[in-house]
């Protein structure tokens, strides 16, 4: 009797261990994503179900009720600078984003509440920021909870969110211009100065050419061999109309980026050439 005893907790032992080893897919997997945008960067967390042959907005999403926008636990979202939502402007910070998700109309919501998984847990007063989207009906049937940023560029970019036959679009922006020219103003009365990094934004950007050129030069002065400093230059000359002064420059970059053996370079500064022709 004690050795079935023994054998039986033994048994009882051996099956725990193993249960307690077996990993499962998630029904609902949680995803963080990070974007980099403008000066710094956005991370989103979430977690992901699946449609299942279930209908989606308006039955196991409510109407008019507050979604966690997602699976799980709360959907978080990180600003690592100043960013705009619609006419709000939102700290740099960790925030709650939530969803009152409806036929023909979502509002999104970023907020300082990081925990809401249950409506009744939502305050509106700790709202940072609220925008009302129009949803869009998609053709293609997304089986996978879905959020991604989308068409970023400097200043702007989308987070889309998709599911089922739904998608909606929450437009970010931020005064990168701002943050550019506080770093340029900060760094200039430093001794190591940014020059090329400065001249190269002033030339992309639309603001003084000249100012870009002095900086330019003294990058060169810094690093008489940076063929894609004279690059750049000719660039610049060439957008101030003064040809010849850019045909000169890119031909200094040619020589010395086929002295760092730098081809892309060379081709660069040859189609710079023919457009000045």
């Amino acid at each position: 009797m004690r050795r079935f005893i023994f054998c039986a907790v033994a048994a009882t032992a051996f099956f725990s261990l193993n249960a307690q080893s077996l990993k499962t897919p998630l029904p609902s997997p949680p995803q963080t994503i990070k974007q980099d945008f403008g000066v710094s960067s956005i991370e989103l967390s979430y977690s992901r179900p699946g449609v299942k042959g279930r209908k989606v907005f308006g039955d196991l999403v409510p109407y008019a009720k507050v979604w966690r926008t997602g699976a799980n636990n709360a959907t978080t979202i990180s600003f690592g600078d100043d960013v705009n939502i619609g006419t709000a402007k939102v700290p740099a910070g960790k925030y709650g984003l939530l969803t009152i998700p409806g036929k023909d109309n979502w509002t999104i919501i970023i907020t300082k509440q990081l925990e809401v998984t249950n409506p009744a847990d939502y305050k509106q007063e700790s709202d940072v920021a609220r925008l009302d989207v129009k949803p869009m009906s998609m053709r293609d049937k997304i089986e996978t909870f879905t959020m991604q940023f989308a068409n970023v560029k400097s200043s702007t970019c989308d987070l889309e969110m998709m599911w089922e036959n739904t998608a909606v679009v929450l437009p970010i922006s931020s005064d990168v211009d701002v943050a550019v020219m506080k770093q340029i103003d900060e760094a200039m009365n430093k001794d190591n100065h940014p020059y090329f990094q400065a001249a190269l934004y002033y030339l992309n950007n639309g603001k003084d050419l000249n100012q870009a050129l002095m900086w330019f030069d003294k990058a060169i002065a810094q690093q008489p061999d940076g063929y894609w400093i004279y690059h750049q230059r000719a660039n610049a000359l060439a957008k101030l109309g003064r040809k010849d002064e850019a045909k000169v420059a890119a031909q200094k970059s040619i020589e010395l980026a086929k002295d760092a053996k730098n081809d892309d370079y060379v081709r660069l500064n040859e189609k710079l050439l023919e457009q000045l022709k």
